[in-house]
């Protein structure tokens, strides 16, 4: 079976005022839903003057709730530009990114698995 690379999470601009503001992206499929095996997935963060955390989420329900997600890895960027690629194995369901920041933009994630 193929890969899938799709956007997870679209452009989030900060307001400029140094509040923390938290965003929850929608979930996704992760390798688990398609039955592979192997679990590999790989994110990269394409992100402007980033000041915050990105946590990518998972959750083995097949129909999960909020209660259901748990953090899998989470990356604390400070000023950050530019892309950065992370890997994480698990034969998660449902997957999806959280931010919490306080400047910058996140341009976009993307999910490949």
């Amino acid at each position: 079976m193929p890969n899938t690379s799709e956007t997870i999470l679209t452009t989030q601009t900060h307001p400029g005022d140094s509040t923390s503001v938290t965003v929850t992206g929608t979930a996704f499929r992760g390798d688990g839903y398609y039955g592979r095996s192997d679990g590999i997935h790989t994110v990269q963060y394409n992100l402007t003057n980033f000041i915050g955390t990105i946590k990518m989420q998972g959750t083995l329900a097949t129909a999960p709730v909020e209660a259901d997600y748990f953090d899998i890895i989470t990356n604390t960027e400070s000023s950050t530009t530019g892309a950065s690629i992370y890997n994480f194995t698990g034969n998660y369901v449902w997957v999806r990114a959280v931010i919490t920041y306080t400047n910058g933009s996140v341009n976009n994630i993307k999910l490949n698995h």
